[in-house]
Order: structure tokens, then sequence, then C-alpha cells
């Protein structure tokens, strides 16, 4: 039930962007995150239930085998995160600097980059220079943008 949920409240969420930006910056899309998690889980928690309710044998394997798959991609995305910590950290701050780029062109974007500095109080992936790459926030004299040389008011918090 829940996993529905999470599908509907992404595709409204895609449905109702208008933005031609936000496709660009689709990888780090929240309303597609949504979709693709809630439709795995939909999967996997129907196969169980069906399984269970039938004693359906097949359901069941299949249900046992995708949790154990998870578990298992779990388990060696923790590993690798921690053998390659410095490898994971320049890829996070890749897709943090490149949300960074959008951040007025997806409002959905704007609120989770919002919510992570308030969170982990913190400005930025790195510092608050990363700011710079945004095109309303670009400390240069050709920007008209009443927002230049500042940050997201997210960061001051």
């Amino acid at each position: 039930m829940i996993s529905m949920v999470m599908v509907a409240v992404g595709v409204y969420a895609r449905l109702l962007k208008h933005a031609e930006a936000a496709m660009a910056c689709l990888a780090v899309d929240p309303a597609i995150l949504l979709i693709m998690v809630g439709v795995l889980t939909f999967l996997i928690t129907f196969c169980g239930c069906v399984g269970s309710l039938r004693e359906n044998i097949c359901l069941l394997q299949v249900f046992s085998v995708c949790l154990t798959v998870v578990f298992l991609l779990q388990l060696a995305a923790g590993v690798l995160g921690f053998v390659f910590s410095d490898k994971a950290r320049g890829k996070v701050s890749e897709i943090i600097n490149g949300a960074i780029v959008h951040y007025r062109d997806d409002l959905d974007l704007q609120n989770l980059i919002d919510f992570g500095q308030k969170e982990f109080s913190c400005c930025g992936g790195v510092s608050y220079k990363d700011w710079s790459q945004n095109m309303y926030f670009n400390c240069t004299a050709t920007n008209p943008s009443r927002e230049r040389c500042s940050v997201p008011f997210s960061c001051c918090l």
C-alpha cells in the first residue's frame, strides 16, 4: 500500500513539472527516484503477499530471492562505499554540484537541496563557494540577478 502511494506521489510530482531544464537533470530528479523505489517495493511485496496467501512456493521463492538480492546489494554498497570512500565522496560532490547548477530550475530539487542544507547545517557540496556555479548566485559583474554574490537562505540556518 505504501509503495503504491510512493508511485502515485512520484507520478503526480513528475506530471506536475513543466520545466524543460528538469529533463537535463533527470538523474537527480526526486520524482523519478520515488517512482522507481515505489515500483520495486510494490513488486517485491506483491510477490510475498500473494505467495503467502495462495501458498504459492514459486512466488515465495521469488520474494525470498528478491529480499536476498536487495540485502546483498545494500551490503555491497556499504562495503564499496567504505573501500572507495574517496571516490564515493567525489561522486556525491559531483552530483550535488550538478544539482546546484539547476537549483532554481526545478522546485522539487530546490526543496531537496534546501532540506539537506538545513538538516546537515552545511552550505553547498564542499563549501559556500560551490554556489558560484549557479547562474543566479554567480558573483560576476555581468550577472544581473538580485541574488548575485550570495547563497540560498537555507545556507544561513
